[in-house]
This record gives structure tokens, C-alpha cells and sequence, in this order.
């Protein structure tokens, strides 16, 4: 499906919104404080503002250990080529402004973002959310390291001052092909073959 991409950020949000709200300390943050789990950049976030949790998609890259992946079998006479693999990469960035702009605050946040990943590496099941919904689907979140060179061009990008934020890839998310499934015709009876090994004499 092609809406994989807003599928997978939806799914992400959601758990993490979920995991705030059942948290003595943040549900009055993101509760009726105000805060937010959004998928806006950093910089969306500061010139709106809003405060709260930015689970922004800033890089998609192909993964090349599946691209010789075999065509999807439908059916005995049909042949789907494969889909498209991706691992999708999240800046996740706290946000706080004037009403809870203090680094503690921020800290906070992502400290139970890393615990909710750690604990819950896997989203699946009733974790899915939106086309996802209903489907065995598995999103794998892995915290990626960044060198310093990494995180300064993403800011850099972003036109802002660097802030308190992580990087996390999710894998693997997969684009199907908008082609129409081909149709072979499939092998009923394999009838082997007899050669004659001739030797020199």
C-alpha cells in the first residue's frame, strides 16, 4: 500500500501518546496541559507553537538487503512483483517553549521515549494503527547512532539552533508495486529427462 509511510507515523504517535498518557508524571503534560504527540518538524512546532513531542520523518532509504526479494504468489497462475523496501527514519525532538520551557521537562520526555522503545522494540497487533489496522504487519524500532557531523547537517537542514532529540529507524516498510499481477502458466507435471553417459573406449 502506498499509504504505508502516514500508516507507519500514525502508528508511532499513537503508541507514544498512549504510553504518555498512562504515566503518573507526563498525563498531566499531555493530558490537559496541552502537550502533543505530533508529526511535525521541530521547527513546525516552535513557529506555531506548540509544545510537546515531535516525531518528525526526515529520511527514507531503500534497504538493499531485500531488493532480490521473490515475486508474491497469489495465487497457482499469478505473480505479483515484490514490493518496495524502506526503513524509515524518525527525528523524535521534545519541544518546550515559555509555559514549559525548561531542559528537566524535555529530559523527561525523551527518557520515556527511550524506555517505551526499549521495553516495546516491536509494534504489532493493537499497537497498529490506521491501513495497518488488523494486519500482521511488524514495525521493528532501532535507536540509530548518530556521529555529530549527522545530527549538525539535520539541524542544519531544520534552520534551527541543535536541541534535545534522537534518532530512530523503523523497519522494514514496504511499498506494493502498482502493477497488475502477471499471469503464468503453472507447472502440473514435471516429467524427467534420461540422457545416455558415453564413455571413451
Amino acid at each position: 500500500m502506498y499509504t504505508a509511510l502516514r500508516a507507519t507515523s500514525q502508528t508511532i504517535r499513537k503508541f507514544l501518546e498512549a504510553r504518555f498518557l498512562a504515566d503518573p508524571l507526563l498525563s498531566g503534560l499531555f493530558g490537559g496541559g496541552g502537550m502533543v504527540v505530533t508529526l511535525n518538524s521541530p521547527r513546525e512546532m516552535t513557529e506555531k507553537p506548540v509544545e510537546g513531542l515531535s516525531v518528525w520523518l526526515y529520511r527514507i532509504i531503500r534497504d538493499e538487503q531485500r531488493l532480490n526479494d521473490p515475486p508474491v504468489r497469489l495465487s497457482p497462475s499469478e505473480l505479483l512483483p515484490p514490493p518496495l523496501p524502506l526503513r524509515l527514519h524518525y527525528l523524535i525532538t521534545p519541544v518546550t517553549n515559555e509555559r514549559f520551557g525548561d531542559p528537566e521537562t524535555e529530559q523527561i520526555i525523551m527518557g520515556k521515549v527511550l524506555q517505551a522503545f526499549y521495553s516495546h522494540p516491536v509494534l504489532r497487533g493493537s499497537d497498529l494503527q490506521a491501513e495497518f489496522f488488523g494486519t500482521e504487519i511488524e514495525l521493528k524500532m532501532r535507536l540509530e547512532p548518530m556521529t555529530l557531523e549527522e545530527i549538525a547537517r539535520v539541524w542544519e537542514a531544520l534552520e534551527g539552533s541543535y536541541q534535545l532529540s534522537t534518532s530512530y529507524e523503523v523497519s522494514l516498510v514496504n511499498i506494493n508495486p502498482e502493477l497488475e499481477p502477471e499471469h503464468i502458466t503453472p507447472v502440473e507435471i514435471a516429467l524427467p529427462e534420461y540422457g545416455v553417459i558415453v564413455g571413451s573406449e
